[in-house]
């Protein structure tokens, strides 16, 4: 197997479909059991290769794998990983992709967490894989993390997620307008579909992430409302909510929170647009 060619032939088949190059040598590195950067080590990629009884096979898989991702299938499907922060996360059909825009969600949230007693109890709604939750529950380990979600298909995921990475976050499955009845609680993360159901998004997300997860509604803002009314239910007084949001909503958001919230504050992501927002319970 001439990896070189099948690397280049493969790069100019995503280059024109407008993907990432580097993709497939995340897709080849899936295959053959390594690292990507194990690719550019020949002492180690020569042993690989010497240990693979059909070659042929190997390279079945990566162009079957390629073809899925130039129909714009995510690439975290394909190899079933997700880096967030410092975990890896288990995701395919039926949850979404984490976003590195929200690790500078969970900085904050830690920060927050060192300036509260013990033990500090967090409720994550619209936990998805399990990404927010996690994150806070392996860097925080004086935290109580209850994981809320509603998707059947982004149950399976969460579940899995917790069983390998933190056993001791609680997996709830429910809605999050009536979910944990009589539960107050620190931090509340919320991250809700807010994604106007007209807006046009890209292939990869519109073509197989799951819209449930996706689309808010006609303007996009109305389950953002339930999860910030959920929100205030959950928080104890003085307790901080952290929600996200599109980079067009944080006025709207201010607005929703204002009811019951204070100190309310729009952040930046890792882009530097302003995609979340923290507000304190009255």
């Amino acid at each position: 197997m001439d990896i070189k060619a099948l690397l280049r032939d493969a790069k100019s088949q995503l280059a024109e479909s407008q993907i990432s190059q580097v993709d497939a040598e995340h897709l080849l590195a899936h295959v053959l059991g390594i690292s990507r950067m194990d690719l550019h080590n020949p002492i180690l990629l020569e042993t690989t290769l010497t240990a693979i009884s059909d070659t042929d096979v190997i390279e079945e898989q990566f162009i079957s794998l390629l073809d899925r991702r130039i129909n714009h299938e995510p690439l975290q499907y394909l190899t079933g990983v997700a880096p967030f922060r410092y975990l890896a996360l288990e995701v395919g059909a039926g949850v979404l992709v984490p976003r590195p825009e929200s690790e500078l969600l969970v900085d904050a949230v830690l920060a927050h967490i060192k300036n509260l007693p013990a033990p500090v109890s967090v409720i994550d709604l619209g936990a998805g894989s399990g990404a927010l939750a996690l994150a806070i529950a392996t860097e925080a380990k004086d935290t109580r993390v209850i994981a809320v979600e509603k998707s059947p298909e982004a149950i399976y995921w969460l579940k899995k997620n917790v069983s390998v990475i933190a056993q001791n976050v609680r997996v709830v499955e429910g809605d999050v307008a009536d979910v944990l009845p009589g539960i107050k609680c620190d931090v509340v993360i919320a991250n809700p579909p807010y994604i106007p159901d007209a807006q046009a998004l890209p292939r990869d997300v519109a073509g197989f992430e799951p819209h449930a997860a996706l689309y808010g509604g006609p303007t996009g803002m109305e389950l953002p409302k339930i999860f910030i009314t959920a929100a205030a239910r959950l928080l104890k007084s003085a307790g901080v909510l952290v929600i996200e949001h599109t980079e067009e909503q944080g006025a709207a958001i201010a607005s929703e929170l204002s009811l019951d919230f204070e100190s309310i504050t729009l952040h930046d992501d890792l882009t530097g647009r302003p995609r979340w927002t923290s507000a304190v319970r009255r």
